[in-house]
């Protein structure tokens, strides 16, 4: 029996899951699990050989050594081996079959000394799984490539296939990837980046794919973040074009993600540290041998393919001796590349054998003799393409130059917007589009329920490279994908699924091709004004603010003086204000922006556009610390909106309202508000501003309203619930914004260790989206944490490092929370002086603001410094408290009310007053909800017991 290489005495841990090997135990949460001998060896035997196929004839000599067994006894104990450790149940994968070839121990493993407690499993987030693109029915000759490549890659983890342009890079490289969709646990990604002209749009594809938005300056950490700890197969298809972004970036992958294995196809290797490369030769073709039998012929990968291709376009050819020769001469010609040979193979039908074979020697010949000694072979397939671009008719010729205008995928209903015109008109385009089908010049690929199309990268390189720019033709590729951007728009405001979001990226790809020529010398600039007012909208639906704004900045730049006051500077304006406040706080130019698309849609009398430009206005002001002014901008929305008159209108201006309502402290108000837009009429689908969901955002400030009002029952509740929908939407800001009030729920409830579950779901899901001023949140909250846990001095530095780094960014949201713990921070360190001048500042910072709801804790805290103070100021101190009772209770904050009530119970009670501070206790008890149970209310008691 073979020992895995840790020591004799070592634990192997893997999972749940921990082996003692010369204790013969496997154990899982503490729970020996029941294991027959055999099963074990196999496990240890796997475990022995992680990431390595090990072949079933390996597997039983080293579980059955000196033994002759059948088959089936090791398949018997493979499954019995599965089903004691739940193999393949809710997502957990250790042992994977690699068919025909053996199994492989897939599962990271650690190893700890027998002393030692089991390291604690990392927790598990699922990758949404990604649909492959469809592998071919039959691959002629690749066999041997697919399983070199698959061994290379479980075991080397980074393997890029290189080879010329046609080899079939991308047919081997999808094979691999379904062959190995069990390995990784159906955790496979497919990012074609053929489509893509801006190397900087690499690591935005990616991100995308997985579900992610690219927001950041810099992507890169977020990207790594999300995928550091998770088990996936990540290829990335087409490379050789945009190579100085992909290198660097898949080293960056392999070396921070150890479980992410990486599949890359180029015409040239990466040429980084941890890349294995595999050079994809062409097919095998038959000799030069006029003797040339169909026996031998047949036995040629090259030829094998042709015979298939031919047959499938609709040819009725067999091979014979007779023929033979004439096929081995194709395929010669073509040097075996598999793209060439079924451009080729596509003709036999409408030609004929010897005339394809003429026709190839009359077109291709010249040029072979011309590049016999270049390396490149990318020249031989020019010549190919070249061709077969000579046997289309000059409608098809004329079709086919015209779609290589659509970059990526493209609809029928595109096509016939934009290819026709007095030559080729709508029956001539349909019989053209056929024909290139069937000739393998635009292939057809079905995404979700329709059928699209794309020309192949090198057919769309050639056509673009040997004819000049048709403007006309550019231009009707612009405008139509301006009007289907208008028509389309609001779908996208929800994040699609994959189908749907394979979609948008066809789209997206072709938007940017059109931007790019709107906005080049020979373009029209006024087209790309209105195509980048329409795109707007999807950018910011897809988080890609930093694309966003850079088109608005330029189509801003563009705009005649005759334009200005448009509609499209409207939208422009709006969305370059949106993505300056995310990309760079609340900036002047922000500011700008926002103040201009909400002037126009005034002039405008645009009703629809001014509510959502109020309500961008009052997110923005809310983020600034500047709160009377957002309250000021949540009423005008709804005059607004109730001059449109419709459920879903007034449900979103409720919302604004409802939130700054209850941060002016104005509780009884902001609860009729936030409960019409939470469970109110047209509240099913309340507008998202940027992944702002305003019902959402409704919910969990009613939770808080619940809470300060009494009901802390109710509040925990809403708030699990709100943070349970959130995760459901896929909508990162709003998950942020209902996990951050649900944390200050658990504080003001004194429940930390719910606190921490909180903050830490809250962080990891900012960290893994570059949300900078979200994980300063996230760091000041624990030190908050720590102030509450004891360790003061530490809590202290977090939050003053987290206030310097949330002032710089022009975020003051949660400045005064802050400052309430800063302050309980400074008392708990004796640094009473710096405490007094703090509170001081945060009074005179929240009556400048508006932030009125923490101004009785304010107060109270301020209490509590004079009371600390060397020379206590007990009259002072009684006063504030008193004003903070009085303030909370007519504010109606019950929770408030009743820590002011326990505050001043306590200097009652110190000079003989306990009557009167057992009546205010009593009082400050009575308007809570029935069973309520939290630290104040425990406080409470406590102290009405020792009076």
């Amino acid at each position: 029996m073979t020992e895995p290489a840790a020591p004799a005495a070592s634990i192997l841990i893997f999972g749940p899951f921990t082996v003692t090997p010369h204790e013969r135990l496997v154990m899982r949460d503490g729970v020996a699990l029941p294991m027959g001998a055999k099963s074990f060896d196999t496990l240890i035997a796997l475990m022995s050989r992680p990431n390595q196929v090990v072949s079933k004839w390996d597997l039983m000599a080293l579980v059955w050594p000196g033994m002759t067994v059948e088959e089936t006894n090791l398949r018997f104990h493979i499954a019995a081996l599965r089903k004691a450790l739940g193999d393949g149940k809710d997502g957990a994968r250790y042992i994977t079959t690699l068919s025909g070839r053996g199994y492989c121990f897939v599962a990271p493993i650690s190893q700890a000394e027998p002393s030692a407690k089991p390291a604690p499993a990392a927790p598990r987030t699922e990758l949404p799984p990604v649909k492959l693109p469809n592998r071919l029915q039959r691959m002629v000759g690749r066999d041997e490539a697919v399983v070199a490549i698959s061994d290379k890659l479980v075991t080397m983890r980074f393997v890029t296939i290189a080879g010329p342009g046609g080899v079939g890079k991308t047919a081997v490289a999808v094979a691999i990837a379904h062959d190995l969709l069990e390995t990784f646990s159906d955790a496979a990604h497919f990012v074609d980046l053929a489509a893509l002209s801006d190397p900087e749009l690499v690591i935005t594809s990616i991100l995308l794919m997985l579900g992610l938005p690219a927001q950041a300056d810099d992507p890169l950490p977020a990207l790594l973040a999300h995928i550091r700890d998770k088990r996936m197969l990540l290829i990335l298809d087409n490379c050789e074009h945009v190579i100085a972004a992909v290198a660097p970036l898949a080293a960056a992958i392999f070396h921070a993600a150890p479980h992410v294995h990486i599949l890359a196809t180029s015409r040239e290797a990466l040429r980084v540290e941890g890349e294995q490369v595999y050079r994809l030769a062409p097919l095998a073709v038959p000799p030069d041998d006029t003797g040339l039998t169909a026996t031998v012929a047949q036995t040629y990968p090259a030829l094998q393919l042709f015979i298939e291709r031919a047959t499938a376009g609709g040819a009725h050819i067999a091979l014979d001796d007779g023929n033979a020769a004439i096929m081995a001469g194709i395929c010669r010609k073509l040097d075996g590349m598999a793209l060439a040979i079924e451009l080729a193979a596509g003709r036999v039908e409408a030609y004929g054998l010897e005339q394809t074979a003429a026709l190839l020697d009359e077109r291709l010949n010249l040029l072979w003799q011309g590049q016999r000694t270049a390396p490149p072979r990318q020249k031989t397939l020019q010549a190919t393409l070249d061709w077969s671009y000579g046997l289309l008719s000059d409608v098809e010729r004329l079709v086919l130059r015209r779609l290589a205008v659509f970059s990526g995928h493209f609809t029928i209903d595109a096509a016939l917007e934009v290819v026709p015109d007095q030559r080729v008109d709508r029956a001539r385009l349909f019989d053209a589009i056929d024909s290139l089908v069937a000739k393998s010049m635009v292939a057809p690929r079905p995404i979700g329920a329709m059928m699209r199309y794309r020309l192949l990268d090198t057919t769309r390189a050639y056509l673009l490279e040997n004819e000049p720019r048709d403007a006309a033709l550019s231009a009707r590729h612009a405008t139509y994908y301006r009007q289907w951007l208008e028509q389309a728009g609001t779908t996208w405001a929800t994040v699609p699924g994959a189908d749907e979001r394979a979609i948008h990226f066809s789209a997206l790809h072709n938007v940017r091709a059109a931007l790019h020529w709107c906005f080049s010398a020979d373009g029209d600039a006024g087209i790309g004004i209105a195509l980048t007012a329409a795109a707007a909208p999807i950018f910011l639906a897809m988080s890609l603010l930093i694309e966003c704004r850079r088109w608005s900045e330029r189509a801003l730049l563009a705009i005649a003086p005759s334009k200005h006051g448009s509609a499209e500077e409207m939208h422009i304006q709006a969305a370059l204000g949106l993505t300056l406040m995310f990309t760079r706080g609340g900036s002047e130019a922000a500011r700008d922006a926002l103040s201009r698309a909400l002037a126009i849609a005034q002039a405008r009398g645009d009703a629809p556009n001014q509510l959502q430009l109020l309500g961008r206005m009052h997110i923005f002001h809310e983020r600034m610390g500047q709160f009377d002014a957002a309250l000021g901008y949540a009423r005008q929305s709804l005059t607004v909106a109730e001059t449109l008159g419709d459920a879903a209108s007034i449900a979103l201006a409720k919302s604004l309202l409802g939130v700054s309502l209850h941060l002016a402290g104005e509780h009884r108000d902001a609860l009729t508000m936030l409960k019409a837009a939470w469970q109110g009429p047209g509240t099913e689908r309340i507008s998202t501003v940027h992944g702002f969901d305003h019902r959402n955002r409704a919910g969990i400030s009613l939770a808080r309203e619940l809470w300060l009002q009494g009901r802390p029952a109710e509040a925990q509740q809403l708030a699990r619930q709100t943070v349970t929908e959130a995760a459901q939407m896929d909508h990162p800001i709003t998950l942020c914004i209902a996990l951050i009030w649900a944390v200050s729920i658990d504080l003001w409830s004194g429940d930390l260790d719910g606190a921490e579950c909180d903050i830490g779901h809250f962080i990891a899901h900012a960290e893994s989206r570059s949300m900078g001023p979200y994980l300063a949140v996230g760091r000041g909250v624990k030190g908050e944490l720590a102030i509450r846990r004891g360790d003061a001095a530490a809590g202290v530095e977090t939050i003053r490092a987290c206030l310097r780094e949330l002032h710089e960014a022009g975020y003051e949201l949660l400045t005064t929370t802050f400052n309430i713990a800063l302050v309980q921070g400074l008392l708990a360190l004796g640094q009473t002086g710096q405490a007094a001048g703090l509170i001081d500042d945060a009074i005179r910072l929240v009556e400048h603001g508006g932030d009125h709801l923490y101004m009785p804790e304010l107060l109270r805290m301020k209490g509590r410094v004079l009371l600390s103070l060397p020379a206590p100021d007990k009259a002072a101190a009684e006063a504030s408290l008193r004003q903070s009772l009085e303030l909370g209770r007519d504010q109606g904050a019950k929770a408030w009310e009743l820590r002011a009530t326990i505050d001043l119970a306590q200097i009652l009670a110190e000079r003989g007053g306990r009557a009167d501070a057992k009546l205010l206790l009593q009082t400050a008890l009575e308007g809570f909800a029935e069973g309520s149970d939290m630290a104040d209310i425990r406080i409470a008691n406590e102290l009405l017991q020792a009076l």
